[in-house]
């Protein structure tokens, strides 16, 4: 009974943190402006074979094979940890092992994902500390990154441990008549323990360690990359379905061209309503992106396979495609939550120049080489194509050369300076 007490004071206090935790979070999504979603049973697609079959991770065959494997098996384990809230909650004791076939099949996968991912956390382990991959470095890679992505490896290496240890001591302490099936286990047993030891105690530290460090993940993670964890198969479903090089239209700007090209349209009243004008054209601030680019920013991994492949980034130029998803996350920690009390809050600051420099943003090709690239389909040319319309539609803020062609458009019709009557003077001679 003091077991089950324990557990369930243990289980409130990190459901307490965690759901304070989302509150907060969700405060700052009502922030944001909106993002339409439809086409349910395409997103369905996109998420089974990009969330669930991990197929852009294998574009590096070794190291995206041993995070798929990490993936699949958190997949498997995590009906094991449900079934340990109810044994603690409960005090029961393998709950779950009435359902037959399905609990071997699951207490098996488990088993052996246990090792497995013990072993990738090694190798990430290995390769974050003692291999230089230029991916991992950048100005937005600080100290702080840095030690996350280690602490988080660690954490999951005891995880697993600990998930490990229940297994082994369970089946040593049960050898004739346990529920499940646990292939590797049943194979150590005997190499580590001695005929009739009963190593209850260990068990014990084992699970309490296995579900308390589950507890203490789950409360550190909305405020790591590893949030990702939670946030990466939401954001493939909602990803964009539009092909990589579609750059999408202002609706109201739209509407006020078509009108304007259209003189019969002058004094006649519009075939359908017209949107309204933003109080913003663009995006400046962490109030001005859609709720989908911070979701994005939560969900992004900080892999930097985006970085690794844009050619502005390869060329020695400032953009960092990661950059933007990771100073937008940061800029929404620290404006977020004057704004969630104070539409109107403002500290003098702003996500474009304090974070992002304009030389960042029109340094993108949009050649969508990272949105092609990133594992869990964030599109990062869209958000960034959104500040360069802040620049250049409130600012007039464009580079020397852009403001030239603007204004040949503007006085001449046509990108070129000179007028429209002299375009066929080349053809003359012909």
């Amino acid at each position: 009974m003091t077991r089950q007490i324990a557990f369930i004071i243990a289980l409130l206090i990190t459901l307490g943190i965690f759901t304070y935790t989302i509150s907060r979070l969700v405060s700052y999504f009502r922030i944001t402006k909106a993002f339409p979603v439809g086409q349910w049973g395409k997103r369905v697609a996109v998420m089974l074979r990009v969330a669930i079959g991990q197929t852009k991770i294998f574009r590096f065959p070794f190291i995206g094979l041993v995070h798929a494997l990490v993936f699949w098996g958190f997949m498997v384990i995590t009906l094991g940890s449900i079934e340990m809230v109810i044994d603690g909650v409960f005090g029961l004791d393998r709950s779950m092992s009435s359902t037959g076939w399905f609990y071997d099949f699951v207490m098996a996968s488990g088993d052996i994902m246990a090792y497995v991912i013990i072993i990738a956390m090694l190798i990430f382990l290995f390769r974050r500390l003692f291999m230089t991959i230029r991916r991992f470095k950048g100005i937005e890679m600080q100290l702080k990154s840095k030690l996350d992505a280690i602490i988080a490896l660690c954490i999951i290496f005891m995880l697993m441990l600990s998930l490990a240890g229940i297994n082994l001591t369970y089946i040593q302490l049960h050898p004739t008549n346990y529920s499940g099936v646990f292939p590797i286990s049943a194979l150590l047993v005997p190499q580590l323990f001695t005929l009739g030891t009963q190593p209850f105690m260990l068990h014990e530290v084992s699970w309490w360690t296995h579900i308390l460090l589950i507890f203490l993940f789950a409360n550190i993670l909305p405020y790591s990359k590893h949030f990702h964890v939670f946030t990466s198969v939401p954001n493939v479903f909602l990803s964009r379905l539009e092909p990589l090089g579609y750059l999408p239209n202002m609706e109201n700007v739209m509407a006020e061209v078509k009108l304007m090209m259209n003189p019969e349209t002058a004094f006649a009243p519009p075939a359908e309503e017209v949107p309204a004008v933003p109080a913003r054209f663009g995006v400046k601030d962490v109030e001005d992106v859609t709720w989908k680019n911070y979701l994005d920013a939560l969900a992004c991994t900080e892999c930097g396979r985006c970085t690794s492949v844009c050619p502005a980034n390869i060329t020695g130029k400032l953009l960092s495609p990661r950059k933007i998803f990771v100073d937008l996350r940061a800029r929404m920690k620290e404006k977020g939550p004057g704004l969630s009390k104070d539409s109107n809050y403002d500290d003098g600051k702003a996500l474009l120049r304090d974070y992002i420099t304009p030389e960042e943003l029109w340094a993108c090709t949009t050649c969508n080489a990272c949105a092609q690239e990133c594992p869990i389909n964030i599109n990062h040319p869209t958000l960034i194509l959104d500040m360069r319309r802040y620049l250049v539609m409130e600012e007039a803020a464009a580079p020397p050369a852009l403001n030239t062609m603007f204004t040949n458009i503007e006085n001449n019709g046509a990108p070129w300076q000179f007028p429209a009557e002299d375009r066929m003077k080349w053809a003359e001679s012909l």
